[in-house]
């Protein structure tokens, strides 16, 4: 990749971490139930850029975001490396329409809280500062086991977020232009 493409990549890179940023604070902000949408970015990167760009946009997203806010982020930066790497690959195979997207939505719904569950039960105790907490707890004291008190937010709320999150990537990849996405310039 020349200088051009790195220039193109890092832009693509740098803008995924922004957006996964700003969409997730302000989610946050607006308290929306069921919604997380701070991987879209890495969503969109790895659809673009592929799988590894996509991982990428995920760790640094996390460590940049733990950095600034909350350093309990840090730890799921594993959670959003495995996001840009599923969907890179599977939009390397496939194209990533809506109908692909809510495929590959319903896949993360799953393996997200596959390994989030882990990293919140076994670093924090299942209880991370979030909304899930107050499910979380209310399972715990009703007999849940740990894992299972602490899946069951995550889970709920990833099959709204990721859906929604590859649903408006979808719509996005559909209507840029392919030289915009493509890194060409209409004049070469």
């Amino acid at each position: 990749m020349g200088s051009k493409g790195n220039t193109f990549a890092l832009t693509y890179v740098a803008m995924g971490i922004v957006i996964n940023i700003v969409f997730g604070t302000a989610v946050k902000m607006l308290h929306l139930p069921l919604l997380y949408l701070d991987t879209i970015g890495t969503i969109f990167t790895a659809v673009v850029l592929g799988p590894w760009h996509g991982a990428l946009t995920g760790g640094l997203t996390n460590v940049i975001q733990g950095i600034l806010t909350n350093p309990k982020g840090i730890p799921f930066a594993l959670v959003n490396i495995t996001i840009g790497l599923i969907v890179g690959f599977i939009a390397r195979k496939y194209k990533f329409n809506v109908r692909m997207a809510m495929i590959v939505g319903c896949i993360l719904a799953v393996i997200a809280p596959l390994i989030g569950t882990p990293i919140a039960v076994w670093i924090y105790g299942g209880i991370t500062g979030d909304g899930n907490d107050v499910i979380f707890t209310w399972l715990a004291q009703s007999g849940k086991t740990i894992f299972t008190a602490a899946f069951i937010p995550r889970i709920t709320g990833n099959i709204l977020d990721k859906l929604v999150s590859c649903f408006l990537v979808a719509l996005l990849i559909n209507r840029i232009p392919n030289s915009i996405i493509k890194g060409r310039s209409t004049n070469e």
